[in-house]
């Protein structure tokens, strides 16, 4: 049996610093267990608004259900603000929600549940890359002859072994994003999540982390829930990828991926990566022309 945390309404989850949720805390002061065979991530009619200055109220997200299970690689694409972020930051536990439910299976209680990786480089300037990477187990009071073990052997799996002892501000954008990200992978969550985490980095550092992060996580088969606006990047990744709609957000389309693991690195010239890509793309095209139909909507409200 798997122990399971459970966040409902607006009652908020505290979230250490190195971005995990703490394993004792629940959002609504209470556990249940979920058999094996549960989902991973269970979210039951989640919903988010937020209040503005002026009284308004702007709906992110409306009743939401997702379900996904262990092991499993989901990433979620969506017109720009749609709510992709706002529902990756309410399973995190950095938002709650409005409404709704959201149910985090936990198999092993002595590891973290989660830990998040951002599109900015989430490093502090003051700490070698060692000790970036090394944060979140400081933060979980693991030993140090354990915390030096792990860390080194997460700087070698993303290639910065050669630089443990360098500051972020001689580090290239993607080396920074390989920093964050090993220092998640080493505090060995169970649920990965990522906010675009390659989109500010050039097409070709892109393709490597892609690599790297897919080599890591057939190896691990850690469940990762993975936002970006690159339907390339979400068929290269996922096990299924979800199609958002235009604000308020909610799942328009969920398609499975049945591309072969381990997946190769000339994925992209599958005759059937290209069908779903097409796939993908005819149900995404209709909400990104409605969410500029919007935009230019307020935009004129505005000036009027």
């Amino acid at each position: 049996m798997a122990e399971a945390r459970a966040r409902k309404g607006d009652e908020a989850v505290p979230v250490m610093n190195n971005g995990s949720v703490p394993d004792e805390v629940s959002a609504n002061g209470r556990t249940m267990t979920l058999s094996t065979s549960e989902p991973h991530i269970r979210l039951d009619k989640v919903a988010r608004t937020y209040r503005l200055k002026d009284g308004r109220e702007i709906e992110a997200l409306v009743p939401t259900d997702l379900s996904i299970g262990v092991g499993e690689f989901v990433s979620i694409v969506g017109p720009s603000g749609c709510g992709k972020s706002t529902l990756l930051r309410i399973v995190g536990g950095l938002v709650a929600p409005s409404d709704g439910q959201v149910v985090i299976g936990h198999a092993d209680s002595t590891k973290p549940l989660c830990a998040m990786v951002f599109q900015e480089y989430s490093i502090f300037p003051w700490r070698t890359v060692r000790a970036n990477v090394g944060l979140g187990l400081e933060a979980m009071g693991v030993r140090k002859k354990e915390l030096h073990d792990r860390v080194s052997f997460w700087l070698d799996r993303v290639n910065l072994s050669a630089f443990e002892d360098v500051y972020p501000r001689n580090l290239s954008g993607g080396m920074k994003q390989r920093v964050a990200l090993a220092r998640a992978l080493a505090m060995e969550p169970e649920i990965l999540l990522m906010d675009e985490p390659f989109a500010a980095l050039d097409p070709q550092l892109r393709t490597l982390m892609q690599e790297q992060l897919v080599r890591i996580c057939e190896e691990e088969r850690r469940t990762v829930l993975f936002v970006t606006h690159s339907l390339d990047e979400a068929i290269t990744l996922s096990d299924r990828v979800v199609v958002m709609t235009a604000r308020p957000g909610r799942v328009k389309v969920d398609l499975p991926i049945p591309l072969p693991r381990p997946r190769q690195a000339d994925v992209g010239s599958d005759p059937a990566f290209h069908r779903l890509r097409t796939e993908l793309w005819t149900q995404l095209r209709e909400e990104v022309e409605l969410a500029v139909q919007a935009a230019e909507s307020d935009a004129v409200m505005r000036d009027g």
